[in-house]
Formats: C-alpha cells, sequence, structure tokens
C-alpha cells in the first residue's frame, strides 16, 4: 500500500529527530576528551531550528488535512499525538543541546520506545487504519462523505421510528379517552337506573300500603 505523504514527512523529521541525538552525542564525547566541538554545535543548531520547521509543517497538513476532511477525526487525534511527542522530543533535544537536559542517548531510547507513557514500540511507525490503507485524500474524502451518508440514512430511520411511535402513542391517548367516554356514560346510565329502581320501590311500598289500609275497611 502507499504510504501517505503526511507519514512519509512524519518518518523523515522522526529521523532528523534521531540524527539530532547522535549529534549531540557525539558533541558530548567530544567535550568529554577535550576535542573541538564547535563545528558539532553550529550543526546541531542548525539541525534543531530544520527539525522545528519540520514539525511546524506537519502541524500545518495535518490540521489542512482534518479541517478538509481529508482523513478521519479518529486518525487526526492519532496524529496530533505523534505531533505532540515530535514536539516534547524537541524540547528534550534543546536542553540536552545547552547541557539542561539528559544524555541523547536517553532521549534516543525514549524516542525508539515512544515514551513510557504511551506503552508502544515506534509510534510513528503505527500502520494506518484498514479503512484508509493505500487511499488517496480524493479517496478518503469519497470514504468520508459515504459514512456520512451511512449515518444520514441511519438518522433518518431512526426518525421515522419515532415518529411512528409518537403517532402509536397518540392513537392510544385517544383510544384512552373514547373509553373513559363510554365509562362515564355508563356510570350515568348505572346511576339513572339506580335511581328509577328506588323510585319504583318507593311506589310499590306505597301501593301496598294502600291496599292493606283498604282491605281493613272491608265488612267482615
Amino acid at each position: 500500500a502507499a504510504t501517505q505523504p503526511w507519514l512519509l514527512m512524519y518518518d523523515a523529521t522522526c529521523q532528523a529527530a534521531h540524527e539530532v541525538a547522535e549529534k549531540i552525542q557525539e558533541r558530548n564525547r567530544c567535550q568529554r576528551n577535550g576535542e573541538s566541538a564547535t563545528k558539532l554545535n553550529v550543526a546541531i543548531r542548525s539541525s534543531l531550528q530544520s527539525l522545528k520547521e519540520r514539525i511546524d509543517q506537519l502541524k500545518d497538513l495535518l490540521l489542512r488535512a482534518v479541517s478538509t476532511h481529508q482523513i478521519t477525526q479518529l486518525e487526526g487525534d492519532r496524529r496530533q499525538n505523534l505531533v505532540d511527542d515530535l514536539l516534547t522530543r524537541h524540547r528534550q533535544l534543546q536542553a540536552s543541546y545547552k547541557n539542561e537536559g539528559p544524555e541523547p542517548d536517553v532521549i534516543r531510547s525514549s524516542l525508539m520506545t515512544g515514551g513510557v507513557k504511551r506503552g508502544v514500540t515506534n509510534p510513528w511507525l503505527l500502520e494506518e487504519p484498514e479503512e484508509t490503507r493505500g487511499l488517496g485524500f480524493d479517496d478518503i474524502r469519497q470514504q468520508q462523505r459515504r459514512i456520512i451518508q451511512e449515518q444520514d440514512a441511519g438518522l433518518d430511520a431512526l426518525s421515522s421510528i419515532i415518529s411512528r411511535q409518537k403517532q402509536m402513542g397518540q392513537e392510544i391517548g385517544n383510544e384512552l379517552d373514547e373509553q373513559n367516554e363510554i365509562i362515564d356514560d355508563l356510570t350515568s346510565l348505572v346511576e339513572n337506573t339506580d335511581d328509577k329502581l328506588r323510585n319504583q320501590t318507593r311506589h310499590v311500598k306505597l301501593v301496598d300500603k294502600k291496599s292493606t289500609s283498604c282491605g281493613r275497611k272491608l265488612p267482615p
């Protein structure tokens, strides 16, 4: 698979950091042996400046790639972590050059192991995700558009399901209202029927009482 230009530039920048570390280590050996290190100091200063420019260029290209959706946000975050590591290594190399930091071989070891905190080997040699490996910028852009279209389709389907559930809820609510109205009507009908039964019962009792009274007045 073809390697993307950014990754090629990143590998070259990491190699440049290794070379700076080796020059500083050589400079330190010369100083310990009492040899002149003037030329090495000039070369180191120039290399450190070039290294910083390379890192800044990586940052600019990465920002452009993320903003134009040439790479995924996840890949952008991964590459940003790599750039941050390079910036840290550059500061360490500057401190070592000024004899204010650890020996360059320690820095080189940290570079090769990616630092203890990361727990990975050669972070800049990590392979790209399978989804973007070997793809050019246009291909990645098309892939991003396809992913967005699929996400939009999923959101549309979810919205349709929610709308149907809302409609079902409204229909259930309407049916409950109708059932409540029927229950209210039945309650009123029962109450009316109960009132009529009570009235009929009182009427029957009254007629029965009058009938009994009339029967007592009849001659034996």
